[in-house]
C-alpha cells in the first residue's frame, strides 16, 4: 500500500495513542512465565504483540516471529525455560542478520540448551527447554538492552539471580522499563549502577499498560512544523516508566510545552522558537526517537549533531543508512560521521523527484518519521505504508483525523 500525503495548514485532533508494545510484550512474557496468573490490562494491539501472543501459546514446532526483534529475544529466553518443549525460532531474512549470540551465551551459562540452525551467532535457533539454574551472570551492556531484559525476566522463575553489566550501557531506560514491569507483577528488582538483582519469584500481580510515548514522536514533529496546531495526545502520563517520555524535554528545547491533564497531554506551541541555533542530541538512551527527531531538525533547517545511534544499524533496517538515503530524496545531505554519530549542518542538494517518494525499508519507524515531511513537501508518497502495523496500526487514520489528506495510490 502506497500513500500520498498532503498536510493541512493547522492540525487539530485528540489522538488516542496506542498502548506501549514495549510494556505489553514484557508483561505478556511474565504472565506466561507465571502460567497466565497475572493479568495484562489494555495490551497493545499490533503486529509485534500478535506475534508474542501466538508464540506464547505454542508448545513446540517452528515459530516464525517475522520482523519482531523484541519477540525473537524475549522468546529465546522464554522457551529456554520450558522444560520438555523444543521449538525452532526463526524470522525474516533481515532477522537472520541481526546478532543474538550475546543473549544465547548468557542463557547457556544459566544451563540453556540452544543451537544455531544456520550461521553462528544469528537466528534461526533450535531451543530445547529444560530446568535452568538461577545465579549470577555477566553481560555486555553495550550490545542490546533487550538481551539484558530477556534474562532479567526469567531469573525470578529459575531460582533468582543477578546480572553484572560491563561496557557502556545502551538504551538504559528500557532496562529500567523492564524492572518497572517486573515490579508491577510482583518481583523484587533492584538496580544499582552496573548491577541488577532480579529477585526470586513473581507475586502474580497484573500490569496496566500505558499509552506509547514512542508513538508520540511524529506528533511532536507535526506540532513543531505546524505551530498553530491543536493536538492532544490521549493516555500519556507525566510520570511514565517509558524512557521515550524524554519527548517532553526535547520538545521544550524547541519551545513546545507539554500540558498534562487527566486525559493526556496537549502540545502548546505558543512559544515555538523553530530554527534558532544548532543542536547536539545524544540518543543513546532513547534510540526509538532518533529518526523522528533527525527528520524534524532537517525540516526545521536546524543544524544538528546526533550521537548514540550505533544500535540503529541493527534494527528492522539499517536505520542510519536508510535515514541518510531517504533524507537525500528531500534534499538534505546527512553525514554519517561514525558508527555512532550523524550530523547535518545545512548542506542541501536539489530534490530529484517531485513530490518525493519515501521508501521506509520495511521499517515502521521510518514510515512514521517521514510522514510529517508532507508539511514541507506536498504530495509526499510513503511506499509500503502498511509497515506501521508493527507498532501503530491506526497511524494513517489518525493523520487523517488530524486534517492530513491520506490517499492510497493505484498499484
Amino acid at each position: 500500500m502506497d500513500l500520498r500525503l498532503h498536510a493541512p495548514d493547522i492540525a487539530s485532533a485528540k489522538i488516542a495513542l496506542p498502548t506501549s508494545k514495549s510494556i505489553t510484550n514484557r508483561a505478556l512474557l511474565i504472565a506466561a512465565l507465571c502460567d497466565g496468573e497475572p493479568q495484562v490490562m489494555h495490551p497493545a494491539l499490533c503486529d509485534d504483540t500478535a506475534v508474542m501472543i501466538d508464540a506464547l501459546g505454542r508448545d513446540g514446532g517452528v515459530i516464525d516471529v517475522g520482523a519482531a526483534g523484541t519477540a525473537m529475544r524475549f522468546l529465546t529466553a522464554y522457551f529456554a525455560t520450558r522444560e520438555g518443549i523444543t521449538v525452532a525460532l526463526d524470522g525474516t531474512e533481515r532477522m537472520r542478520h541481526r546478532p543474538i549470540g550475546a543473549l544465547v551465551d548468557a542463557l547457556r551459562r544459566l544451563g540453556a540448551c540452544i543451537d544455531y540452525m544456520g550461521d553462528e551467532g544469528y537466528p534461526p535457533l533450535r531451543i530445547t527447554g529444560k530446568t535452568l539454574r538461577g545465579g549470577d551472570v555477566v553481560m555486555d551492556g553495550s550490545v542490546s538492552s533487550q538481551f539484558i531484559s530477556a534474562v532479567m525476566m526469567i531469573l525470578p522463575t529459575i531460582g533468582g539471580g543477578a546480572i553484572t553489566l560491563t561496557g557502556d550501557i545502551v538504551s538504559a531506560p528500557y532496562i529500567h522499563l523492564t524492572a518497572s514491569v517486573m515490579r508491577q507483577m510482583g518481583a523484587q528488582v533492584e538496580i544499582t549502577d552496573y548491577h541488577i538483582n532480579a529477585g526470586d519469584g513473581y507475586a502474580g500481580d497484573g500490569c496496566l499498560v500505558e499509552a506509547d510515548w514512542s508513538a508520540a514522536a511524529p506528533w511532536y514533529a507535526i506540532a513543531a512544523l505546524l505551530p498553530q496546531s491543536q493536538l492532544q495526545l490521549m493516555g500519556l502520563v507525566p510520570d511514565s516508566i517509558q524512557g521515550d517520555s524524554r519527548l517532553v524535554e526535547l520538545g521544550r528545547a524547541l519551545g513546545i510545552e507539554s500540558r498534562f491533564d487527566s486525559m493526556g497531554v496537549a502540545l502548546d506551541t505558543s512559544h515555538f522558537i523553530g530554527c534558532c541555533c544548532s543542536s547536539y542530541v545524544d540518543m543513546t538512551a532513547t534510540p526509538d526517537l532518533a529518526l523522528s527527531w533527525a527528520v524534524l531538525l532537517c525540516l526545521l533547517e536546524r543544524s544538528f549533531r546526533m550521537t548514540g545511534v550505533r544500535t540503529l544499524h541493527l534494527k528492522e533496517s539499517d536505520r542510519v543508512e536508510a535515514l541518510r538515503t531517504e533524507l537525500l530524496k528531500l534534499g538534505y545531505v546527512l553525514k554519517i560521521e561514525s558508527e555512532d554519530a550523524v550530523s547535518w549542518y545545512g548542506e542541501r542538494v536539489a530534490v530529484s523527484e517531485q513530490p518525493p517518494v519515501i521508501d521506509p525499508h520495511d521499517d515502521h519507524r521510518l514510515a512514521m518519521a517521514f510522514a510529517p515531511a508532507a508539511v514541507r513537501f506536498p504530495g509526499l508518497v510513503i511506499r509500503n505504508a502498511q509497515v506501521v502495523s508493527k507498532s501503530y496500526p491506526s497511524y494513517w487514520r489518525h493523520l487523517a483525523q488530524a486534517g492530513f489528506s491520506v490517499s492510497e495510490l493505484a498499484q
